[in-house]
């Protein structure tokens, strides 16, 4: 049982459906990543954990009971639209919101401390929020967000706004986060960030789920039994029957860059046997995973 559980969720809007039925498991002690194209249904999903808004069927069970406002005081949430207030002092925000999750002035005062000192912006404390660049104010309201301490960490396009060099700082503090075992769901659309950092995913489009399980696991199931071959050699390998075949082979001064198709059922243990009893000498063998870009694609096109 994960620390979220979605029973048969539903939520419409007059006419239009934003979720048609949706169940899911959010992994505890995991990050997950919740993907779909604009208007999927990903955010109504979140805005309902959060209690902001209310399914007309379903529930969404807490650590196994209905979830509660208390509850929601035990999840930070990074909305992908900021809010800040921007004639506030970040300071002053910054306690505001850390009291709203039920911190006492003190330990607030002492907790943001440590991250203002950590993301070395101890300066900007007496600053407003409209003095920030968008950058600035995104690290503002990730320390925010996560300053309580939360079980479930809810993270919607938390990269957006960041040069690489502060997206890497944020991408470690996640990860750091998890190792001491927060829950992340992480809603995005960056693919690359999905597959360095989430363990499971879900993928939701047109207010149904799609598709739910590990990222590898996804890789694989939609991996079409192709692997890379790089060798050296006089002579091209050929195909062997039944084994694999080559879908090609290009040569640079004798080092061959090859695709090969493997044979139903054959593994590419099997492949590589057959591949060195030719005359050539492997360099390298590794099997063609196709890239969770290529996945979210190819699922989301066949949905239309």
């Amino acid at each position: 049982m994960g620390i979220i559980q979605c029973n048969d969720v539903c939520k419409s809007f007059g006419e239009k459906v934003a979720l048609d039925h949706v169940s899911l498991d959010f992994p505890e002690g995991k990050i997950f990543g919740l993907l779909g194209p604009n208007g999927a249904g990903k955010t109504t999903l979140i805005r309902i954990i959060n209690r902001i808004t209310i399914p007309n069927q379903g529930t969404v069970l807490f650590d196994g009971h209905p979830i509660t406002q208390r509850d929601v005081e035990r999840i930070g949430y990074l909305p992908e639209e900021r809010g800040l207030y921007r004639k506030m002092k970040v300071g002053d925000q910054a306690m505001y919101l850390a009291q709203l999750k039920g911190m006492s002035a003190r330990d607030a005062t002492e907790e943001l401390k440590k991250w203002f000192i950590k993301f070395g912006i101890q300066s900007w404390w007496g600053k407003k929020v409209e003095e920030l660049s968008k950058g600035m104010a995104q690290k503002v309201q990730f320390i925010t967000t996560v300053v309580h301490k939360p079980s479930l960490l809810i993270l919607d396009e938390p990269f957006s706004g960041f040069d690489p060099v502060n997206a890497q700082i944020i991408r470690e503090e996640i990860l750091g986060l998890k190792a001491q075992g927060a829950t992340i769901v992480l809603s995005t659309h960056n693919m690359e960030s999905v597959e360095e950092l989430c363990d499971d995913i879900a993928l939701i489009n047109r207010s149904r789920l799609v598709i739910t399980g590990g990222v590898n696991e996804i890789r694989h199931k939609y991996g079409n039994n192709n692997v890379e071959l790089i060798y050296t050699g006089d002579t091209q390998i050929e195909t062997v029957p039944d084994v694999f075949k080559v879908l090609s082979d290009q040569d640079d001064a004798g080092r061959h860059t090859a695709v090969l198709a493997l044979g139903s059922g054959i593994c590419p243990t099997e492949a590589l046997k057959a591949i060195v009893s030719q005359p050539v000498s492997v360099n390298s063998f590794r099997e063609l995973v196709p890239r969770m870009n290529d996945i979210f694609i190819k699922l989301v096109t066949e949905e239309k």
